[in-house]
């Protein structure tokens, strides 16, 4: 499914080992080196208790829907020093959101207003630019797949084709509507094969 990045924002995280939610997403942590979605800081009241770790990797979702992302437990929330490749990715101090867009010929596009994500590993699809005030009367922005990008700095991201082929080209690619909540599916179950909807039985 292809969502904005703000739907990953303030998301519930859904246990199976509760059976609800467990904390929110608060911050979107990118791999500029990837160009995808690598964690998730998050809070909650285990998390203020020191009872858990407060990231979420994604490679620990099992699923994602209009309900929240879905975890096993507790168990999968980690701390930053405890895995040095998200620890490498957090040092970099990245942000994707208003990192300016060139050409490889140095003809500036805008900066990044929002992007895109494909929820199934959480890879970064477009970039949405926000066009220069002279240029956003007739143009307000412009949609950019990842396969153009070349180049990703700390101060820019570089596009491989020039302005006027990026507009004919991009067009935001539909968005998959998803009204089914997979918390709610009998194929998710806990621990001991109980689907969540199934009362405990004696």
């Amino acid at each position: 499914m292809l969502i904005n990045s703000d739907r990953l924002l303030n998301c519930p995280i859904l246990s199976l080992h509760v059976g609800g939610a467990i904390a929110r997403t608060t911050e979107i942590v990118v791999d500029p080196n990837e160009l995808k979605v690598a964690a998730f800081r998050l809070e909650g009241p285990d998390i203020a208790k020191g009872a858990a770790g407060n990231y979420l990797q994604e490679s620990r979702v099992r699923e994602y829907s209009s309900a929240g992302m879905v975890v096993d437990s507790l168990d999968d929330f980690v701390e930053a020093d405890d895995v040095v490749s998200l620890k490498q990715i957090l040092d970099l101090n990245f942000s994707l959101k208003g990192m300016h867009v060139v050409t490889k010929k140095g003809t500036k596009l805008g900066k990044v207003s929002d992007y895109t994500v494909n929820t199934d590993g959480f890879v970064i699809q477009q970039l949405i630019v926000q066009r220069p005030i002279m240029k956003a009367f007739l143009d307000p922005e412009l949609v950019i797949g990842r396969s153009e990008v070349v180049q990703i700095s700390d101060k820019e991201i570089v596009v491989r084709d020039e302005e006027s082929k990026i507009r004919t080209n991009a067009t935001r690619e539909d968005f998959v509507p998803n009204f089914v909540n997979p918390f709610r599916e009998p194929r998710l179950s806990t621990a001991d094969n109980r689907t969540l909807d199934e009362p405990n039985r004696q």
